[in-house]
């Protein structure tokens, strides 16, 4: 393996204000195609409503929560599970717990934070 073969990321988890927290696992503009991120909601928090114009997959690692998309009624979620948000779909994710809520986040192409529309008015 090459020294430029790898790229070291910051994966220091941080408060957004979509109400939870991230930890961005890989995000770099040298790999274009993709994103990972885990994210992790305390436990009666729903997640700010919004969409991406970039696809999306949560796969669900601990704590249980409902997954709302596209506006259809929530579906229960936990560990294992897998949720396809297509770009530009509204989406939404509440912990039903007693404990945090955490999942990896796969964005196609990469996240940036131009992606990031909110649907709730202040």
């Amino acid at each position: 393996m090459r020294n430029d073969d790898v790229i070291s990321a910051d994966t220091t988890e941080f408060w957004i204000p979509e109400r939870c927290f991230i930890r961005e696992l890989i995000n770099t503009s040298s790999i274009p195609d993709f994103s990972l991120a885990e994210t992790r909601v305390e436990p009666g928090v729903t997640t700010e409503l919004h969409k991406l114009s970039v696809n999306e997959w949560y796969a669900i690692s601990t704590g249980s929560g409902a997954m709302e998309v596209g506006g259809e009624a929530p579906q229960a979620v936990g560990p294992g599970d897998i949720v396809a948000i297509p770009a530009g779909v509204s989406q939404r994710i509440t912990n039903t717990g007693e404990k945090d809520l955490v999942f990896q986040c796969v964005c196609l192409p990469r996240f940036t934070p131009g992606a990031y529309e909110s649907l709730e008015t202040n």
